[in-house]
């Protein structure tokens, strides 16, 4: 009887590991931080260096490559997708949302992939080391340094077809942007600290011209701008400006990763609509408020809403591919 009973036990728990293997192979095996510990232990330094070196070449480095992952993540979920690149004009970078994505975050992960190929050939995917790229970039503009999760494999979709509507917009509310951002399991607090992210890069002045010259009938200027900001804006931007001029989302520190964007948006110094209502809403003001106030508040807060955006529609297990090239699907 003993024997038996035995017998049953073994067999539920190979029936257990057989359970555990299966699901692990439909692809829904969670990312783990030392997922490449045996595989490519020395992935998050070879990217590093490569980062780095970028970074010493150009500060535009920063914000293109995180705002590189902001959009790769948003789209396809965070499979690097919006890499590719299509003879036909037709791949993800195409979209006229993602036109203005710097060219010095591609060159990144590029040059990145090419160098852990190098020593880990056909192991790491492209979106692990943009995941990786985008966090190396906050901490090389003073920003907090984290632990990433890696596991993920690259997407086979990219088209420009597939961004319209599911990028935030510089004109949205509060609501509208926490719609947007819920899609991804994003809370209210996730998108407020990583709009912090405006702490660095520029934007195009078409962008924001609205806001300056013909926000509505009985006021060409936004009344919540510090009137002396839309001052400056106006003469970096005169009405007929070249649509190619760009501003620094940030006019205090815009080459450094810290909390004086909250600040700006306490004072009517926010770029966007999207940025500004944060304070002007009474929803989102009292987080503002503290993140301006509490630089700890605001850098924990950011690593962890990068931590969960970095989770956005992950393909793992068998699900998409390892790209031998950032730029092109596997053939």
């Amino acid at each position: 009887m003993r024997e038996k009973k035995a017998e049953m036990e073994a067999e539920r728990g190979l029936l257990f590991l057989f359970t555990v293997l299966m699901i692990t192979q439909k692809g829904e095996g969670k990312l783990a931080e030392n997922f490449y510990i045996s595989t490519c232990p020395n992935v998050e330094s070879i990217v590093k260096q490569v980062v780095s070196v970028k970074f010493s070449q150009t500060f535009v480095t920063v914000p293109a490559t995180l705002r590189l992952f902001f959009h790769d993540c948003f789209v396809e979920g965070c499979d690097a997708s919006v890499l590719i690149q299509s003879a036909n004009g037709d791949a993800e970078k195409d979209a006229e949302d993602n036109i203005s994505l710097a060219g010095d975050g591609f060159d990144t992960v590029v040059k990145a992939k090419q160098a852990v190929e190098a020593v880990c050939p056909g192991i790491v995917s492209c979106a692990d080391i943009l995941t990786i790229a985008a966090r190396d970039v906050v901490e090389l503009a003073g920003g907090p340094s984290f632990k990433v999760e890696l596991g993920r494999r690259d997407g086979l979709i990219s088209k420009a077809s597939r961004v319209a509507g599911n990028l935030p917009e510089p004109t949205f509310s509060l609501s509208q942007l926490n719609s947007m951002f819920a899609k991804h399991s994003l809370s209210q607090i996730d998108m407020i600290a990583l709009s912090g992210a405006h702490t660095l890069g520029f934007s195009h002045c078409k962008r924001f011209a609205d806001r300056i010259y013909s926000f509505s009938p009985s006021s060409s200027v936004d009344p919540s701008l510090n009137p002396d900001y839309a001052k400056e804006l106006m003469q970096a931007c005169p009405r007929d400006v070249d649509p190619t001029i760009a501003i620094n989302m940030d006019p205090v520190t815009p080459r450094k990763f810290d909390n004086v964007y909250f600040q700006n948006l306490v004072t009517g110094k926010g770029l966007f609509t999207s940025d500004q209502v944060l304070f002007t809403d009474t929803e989102s003001q009292p987080t503002v408020n503290d993140f301006a106030k509490n630089p700890g508040d605001f850098n924990a807060a950011f690593t962890t809403a990068m931590i969960k955006l970095g989770r956005v529609g992950v393909k793992n297990g068998e699900q998409g591919e390892i790209r031998r090239d950032c730029t092109a699907f596997n053939s």
